[in-house]
């Protein structure tokens, strides 16, 4: 019997994690034990003004884990992005492993959030560090151009 969804234990019960769930499931039918669901890698979004997203890790959890960890917090309300759209509050929360540069958590707070959250989702997902993001080259002025002062 396969599960996905609201029917599975496992993962929060949104719209994208149950596609996800199914895809395991057709994968796990044809040919079995060949994927899992990955839960770390999913990135949620509260649509209030401002919005507000997550993916990965909290600071909490990072620590409980036995991860040495950098976190930044970082007030963005008096920048250029949240200022042009009248956004007086947002910010945001980065959570970086020490030593290797690996992006753990990500907390977003304000214009973009529901984007930009999708570029740390899929950082997490692919390994990639701190400094493979900050060394990009971003569209400017967007919301995800702002990552490399977030890290």
């Amino acid at each position: 019997v396969f599960s996905a969804g609201d029917a599975a234990a496992s993962g929060i019960p949104l719209t994208p994690v149950g596609i996800a769930q199914a895809r395991i499931v057709v994968a796990n039918i044809l040919k079995p034990g060949s994927a899992a669901f990955s839960p770390i890698v999913t990135p949620s979004v509260v649509f209030s003004d401002p919005p507000l997203a997550s993916v990965g890790l909290t600071e909490e959890q990072a620590r409980e884990r036995g991860l040495d960890v950098d976190v930044k917090l970082t007030d963005t309300s008096s920048w250029a992005s949240s200022r042009r759209v009248g956004q007086r509050i947002s910010g945001a929360k980065t959570i970086v492993e020490r030593g290797t540069g690996s992006i753990v958590g990500a907390h977003l707070l304000g214009h973009g959030a529901e984007e930009v959250i999708n570029v740390f989702a899929a950082a997490i997902a692919g390994g990639l560090t701190a400094s493979d993001l900050k060394g990009g080259l971003w569209a400017y002025p967007t919301a995800s151009s702002e990552i490399v002062y977030l890290l």
